[in-house]
């Protein structure tokens, strides 16, 4: 795997994951699309290299909201000691802990499923759309909540909403952002609650899959790489962050949803012309 390749994974990956466009989706087309065909070919790789990049992707959202990351710390371990939530910290840590349940749950039970029968160019092309438009739909809906106003039931309703990330296609961000929109929350609410949701579901899979990586070991020659994608990621990351909550101050999602649909449109006229396989 080149360094370039590693490089464009890498902005790819930090871009993606904040915005409303599935980065798990990107991952995956845009080597379908380049025929980096590396990662194709060496899946155990694959699995580790996407790993690497989430630990990028991670790192510079947890600088981007340090004060935040460090309100829900000290909040799970307080609720750890009392049982019950008595300040802010407290609360924004158990809003995480529900909202992360549900995609827990759901991705330990389908990870098989997951793996061997979803993440087809055509098929992200497919959710790209559909998810796109309900994105569309849901950001038409009154602004009467701010963030403040999230409580347990809401938690859960984007946790269960989150889980429908796991199919590549649908973006962790862009549903839960759908979600937190259908859910009354104003523009930026629902962005920072998504994104505040990333730190413990990006956390949990770096751990459960990154442990299944550290017993197969890396192949010679991918260390550089591996580093540049971090480090990509977590740059791109950030700046991805920070622009996408000053552009919905004051605009809505419709740029990222006609972005969907183009290259949904793109994927698909790819296949039907027969420039690219359907699957990868």
């Amino acid at each position: 795997m080149s360094e370039l390749q590693a490089l464009i994974l890498g902005i790819v990956q930090g871009l993606t994951e904040p915005l409303p466009v599935s980065s798990s989706g990107h991952l995956i087309l845009v080597p379908w699309i380049g025929d980096f065909t590396y990662l194709r070919d060496n899946e155990s790789f694959n699995k580790t290299f996407d790993v690497a990049l989430h630990i990028g992707t991670l790192a510079g959202v947890m600088v981007y909201f340090r004060k935040e990351v460090a309100m829900m710390i000290r909040g799970v371990f307080r609720l750890a000691i009392r049982r019950r939530a008595e300040n802010a910290d407290d609360r924004l840590a158990l809003l995480m802990i529900i909202g992360t349940l549900p995609a827990v749950v759901v991705g330990g039970l389908g990870e098989n499923f997951i793996d061997s029968k979803l993440g087809e160019p055509w098929q992200i092309a497919i959710l790209l759309a559909v998810f796109g438009l309900l994105l569309a739909w849901a950001d038409r809906r009154p602004e009467s909540r701010d963030l403040t106003s999230v409580g347990r039931g809401d938690a859960i309703k984007i946790g269960l909403a989150q889980a429908l990330a796991l199919m590549p296609g649908v973006s962790r961000s862009g549903i839960t952002i759908t979600a937190g929109r259908l859910l009354g929350l104003d523009r930026d609410a629902a962005a920072r609650f998504a994104f505040f949701l990333l730190v413990p579901s990006t956390a949990g899979a770096i751990v459960f899959k990154g442990t299944k990586a550290a017993f197969e070991g890396l192949p010679p020659g991918v260390v550089g790489p591996m580093l540049v994608g971090i480090t990509a990621s977590a740059i791109s990351g950030y700046v991805a962050i920070a622009g996408l909550l000053r552009f919905v101050r004051t605009r809505t999602y419709d740029v990222f949803v006609v972005y969907r649909l183009l290259v949904a449109a793109i994927v698909l006229l790819l296949i039907a012309t027969g420039v690219k396989e359907a699957e990868f």
